[in-house]
């Protein structure tokens, strides 16, 4: 892994040069100091000249292989869609997920995404495909058995067999965690097994948790008036290795539990908005209970593409339109649940640019319409530009993107195009 150097790139408002080694940084100094004038041949140099540096991106919750399923399920209501997606998904097979998947990687990395909390079938394929794109993702066996005794046992010992071959052979790049779909999808029993081997070897555990109002009703009305929440609690499953995507329809209660239990709550404006399940994400009453909450766009089947910036800029408006307040969501705060918030809930190294962190930075030009304006930067980055003014990607020390530039991005397309016959 060679080093990098980035030269006179603005940094906190102010010109500085960064120098990466062995994937790490290792110097932050004010630009034109000297930093790198001795590092040899094998470093290489960047000049940043009119550009800024940001955390890479931390998209929390997707399903990257639905990225050749957009817009396959338009105009629909939640429970239609969720059957229709079902139907599509039994003709997936290995070579689908690994071509969508690096799809996947390749609009993430074009949109500042450098790792991605995924849950999917073939799991093992999106793993390949992200570290072959040079990403980080967190990923790893999926359950739901739809309470079939039969299909318990089957998913109980392949998921055994897979975990410990990924366990004993981790890539650097792939955070292995286990996930069940949802307390609607996945037996009683499923869920206790799996929160037990979570436990066991200290994983996360990815779940979708009180997503609709639907889910909502049907589980109180299952579990002696218990919401999701309070039903999974009284299993004992909740706790602080918990990443609970969408948590939009929750009581004081509810929100008393994920706050006790550590649970990180992963907020999806794009598809909670567009498959109508709700808008009213209880930001404000979660952040102030001290709930970590981070972003993510959840898959192309639903919110139809993985841009962060969108997803960032949408959940703020949001949140200031339905509490009627134009001070909701502030910018700094939305940057954190896109960066270090998600760092902070994967259990890793990232999301802040500072000496010793992994280097993950996006290089945003500012050279463009969007940034001639006297408003602070992350006002003109999130409610003005487009992900295309990223112009580089750097993950974990290396190069993803150059001036918009992506290795192999013509492959990836034409395989893109082959197995999208599979679900034709």
């Amino acid at each position: 892994m060679g080093d990098i150097l980035l030269r006179n790139i603005t940094l906190n408002d102010s010109a500085n040069d960064i120098l990466i080694k062995k994937g790490r940084i290792s110097k932050i100094e004010p630009a034109g100091s000297g930093i790198g004038w001795n590092l040899g041949g094998d470093v290489e140099l960047m000049d940043c000249s009119g550009k800024v540096a940001i955390p890479g991106f931390i998209n929390m919750h997707t399903h990257s292989p639905m990225t050749l399923m957009r817009g396959i399920g338009e105009d629909m209501t939640f429970q239609e869609w969720i059957s229709k997606i079902w139907q599509v998904e039994e003709r997936l097979d290995h070579d689908f997920v690994y071509w969508s998947t690096r799809l996947a990687c390749l609009e993430m990395i074009r949109g500042g995404t450098v790792c991605f909390n995924d849950q999917y079938w073939y799991f093992a394929d999106s793993v390949k495909a992200a570290l072959d794109m040079g990403m980080r993702i967190a990923t790893g066996y999926d359950v739901m058995d739809k309470g079939n005794k039969a299909e318990a046992e089957r998913q109980k010992e392949q998921c055994l067999r897979m975990s410990e071959k990924f366990l004993n052979n981790l890539d650097e790049g792939h955070i292995y965690e286990l996930a069940f779909h949802a307390a609607y999808s996945v037996s009683e029993e499923m869920m206790l097994w799996v929160s037990d081997l979570a436990r066991k070897y200290d994983l996360n555990i990815h779940i979708h948790l009180s997503e609709t109002q639907k889910e909502v009703l049907d589980c109180k009305a299952a579990h002696s008036g218990l919401s999701p929440v309070e039903y999974l609690d009284s299993l004992g499953i909740l706790s602080d290795r918990v990443l609970a995507a969408h948590t939009l329809w929750l009581s004081e209660n509810d929100m008393d539990i994920l706050a006790k239990r550590g649970v990180h709550c992963i907020h999806n404006i794009n598809s909670n908005t567009k498959l109508a399940s709700g808008y009213r994400f209880l930001y404000n009453e979660m952040r102030d209970r001290g709930i970590n909450i981070c972003l993510g766009t959840d898959g192309c089947a639903s919110s139809n593409n993985l841009d962060m910036l969108e997803a960032m800029k949408t959940s703020a408006l949001f949140q200031k339109a339905w509490r009627e307040d134009p001070a909701a969501l502030p910018l700094g705060e939305l940057m954190d649940m896109a960066t270090i918030n998600g760092a902070k809930a994967l259990r890793y190294g990232s999301g802040r640019i500072a000496v010793g962190e992994v280097a993950d930075i996006n290089i945003i030009d500012t050279d463009n319409c969007y940034f001639l304006s006297n408003a602070p930067f992350l006002a003109n980055l999130i409610y003005s530009a487009h992900s295309d003014c990223i112009d580089s990607v750097i993950c974990r020390g290396r190069f993803l993107m150059r001036h918009r530039e992506i290795e192999g991005e013509k492959e990836i397309l034409a395989q893109a195009r082959r197995v999208l016959k599979k679900i034709a």
